[in-house]
């Protein structure tokens, strides 16, 4: 097995593929060994489809080799959160319900993949339908954090999380209703990109919350989520909520250039109640952007007072209504958790819901004014770390809270307000990863991914590495 492959990323490793360095087929089978050793560790896979995977390598190397090379994900093995369509075969949103579920298309952002030259390894698991953030899955078993096998991953996007951190899935996707692409990513450190609402297609995902649901890159690098962006963005008019917005050269725009940058900060929303050592990376992070030329703002949302209401009655409401014929029928089947919040999700009003939505556009409105005055802001991912496994409560300065109510509380205004937000790692603290999350206007996704690699660039998290790796 070859460790140094397996921890390049994926601009390098294209690199090497484009240049006949390496070929597809060592570079499958040499990722489909270590899978089949690291999720003994890590549990990040729910299946594995290796026969595939060699057939469309062997394939990947034929058009390489006739100089039909594709771009930067041509050969680049990789696999997708278990709520993404791959055409006639099993996908199961780590659900029994959903266990032998077989659709007949792939998703949008699938066939765009395929289309660009990868390789699908399988499929990660993830929290039940997605709403959780532990990963304590009662069907396919909970997954390790790379870097305390101890802890959860963060979710639902939970095996995203750790097969990327621990190298084994070069790259993937998650999907993010309220946080779920951002916090497994900042607990793995790793990036984690969620595109502005409608900028990526949602057909073939299976829904969480039709109006909160996003798409998006979980990736070693800033680097590597800009190039997937590019692969995956687009309308498409089977999905209602894509929008008809040009496509940027997302990997072009990245220089680092911070000169002159408007940052605005919330003191009164995202730095309050945050672990102390998780707000002295965030800050220490700042106050480098400020050394190479950006200015910080303070600002006030009021509205985002009233947010994680809002999230939880729009998320929960939605969810009920999508699964409310199995609720009726076969509750038992499923997970506990799941169970409770989705027949919680009943008990919403349509009152309920319709205040919601009037939170939710005053949020919208007060958020985009603010990039009136500033150019983009910045938080922490999460305010405290993430639990041991089987743990639902983390303490922050003291206290003893909920891992649910306290893990949204930085990431769902996101989800409410469509805006694009990304993580990108920005130090250690406790031994574990902090992300640093940056916030932009409507489709300024290159933005946002140009502030996280001046931050990549500081290499914050030199000489640490996760416990679980090659």
């Amino acid at each position: 097995m070859n460790k140094d492959l397996l921890e390049l990323s994926v601009i390098d490793l294209a690199d090497k593929l484009r240049s006949k360095a390496v070929s597809p087929v060592e570079v499958t089978d040499n990722l489909l060994a270590y899978i089949e050793q690291s999720n003994k560790q890590t549990n990040a896979y729910i299946s594995v489809t290796a026969e595939q995977a060699r057939k469309s390598a062997k394939q990947a190397e034929q058009d390489i080799m006739a100089g039909k090379y594709k771009g930067v994900f041509h050969g680049v093995p990789l696999a997708l959160k278990d709520n993404i369509y791959f055409a006639n075969e099993v996908t199961t949103m780590a659900s029994k319900i959903h266990k032998d579920f077989v659709s007949k298309d792939d998703a949008t952002v699938a066939t765009k993949l395929r289309d660009a030259g990868v390789i699908f390894t399988g499929k990660l698991n993830m929290h039940e339908y997605a709403w959780g953030i532990d990963n304590n899955n009662p069907h396919f078993g909970a997954v390790h954090n790379p870097w305390n096998a101890d802890r959860v991953p963060g979710g639902s996007s939970g095996g995203s999380g750790a097969a990327v951190a621990s190298h084994s899935s070069y790259n993937t996707l998650g999907t993010d209703t309220a946080g779920s692409i951002r916090i497994p990513s900042a607990a793995c450190g790793i990036v984690g990109l969620k595109p502005t609402h409608g900028r990526v297609s949602k057909f073939g995902v299976y829904p969480l919350a039709w109006t909160l649901d996003h798409v998006g890159p979980m990736s070693k690098t800033v680097a590597d989520a800009a190039a997937m962006l590019e692969v995956i963005a687009g309308f498409d008019g089977r999905d209602p909520t894509c929008a008809k917005v040009p496509v940027g050269s997302y990997l072009n725009a990245l220089n680092g250039n911070v000169k002159g940058l408007r940052i605005g900060i919330i003191e009164d929303y995202f730095f309050k109640n945050v672990d102390a050592g998780i707000e002295k990376v965030i800050r220490d992070r700042l106050a480098d952007l400020e050394k190479q030329g950006a200015k910080v703002i303070p600002l006030n949302v009021p509205a985002l007072r009233y947010s994680e209401w809002a999230e939880l009655a729009v998320s929960l409401t939605e969810a009920a209504t999508i699964h409310h014929q199995d609720l009726i029928k076969r509750p038992e089947d499923f997970g506990g958790d799941i169970r409770f919040l989705f027949e919680l999700g009943e008990l919403f009003s349509g009152i309920d819901y319709l205040q919601a939505q009037q939170v939710r556009r005053a949020l919208k409105q007060q958020f985009t004014a603010t990039f009136n005055d500033v150019d983009v802001i910045i938080a922490p991912t999460l305010p405290c770390q993430v639990p041991n496994i089987g743990t639902d409560t983390v303490n922050i300065n003291g206290k003893t809270l909920d891992f649910i109510d306290e893990g949204i509380r930085f990431t769902g205004p996101s989800n409410l307000t469509g805006l694009p937000a990304i993580t990108v790692p920005a130090g250690i603290s406790e031994g574990m990863p902090v992300g640093l999350q940056i916030i932009g206007p409507a489709f300024e996704e290159a933005r946002i991914l140009n502030v996280a690699y001046a931050v990549e660039n500081m290499k914050p998290l030199a000489g640490h590495q996760p416990v679980l790796k090659p």
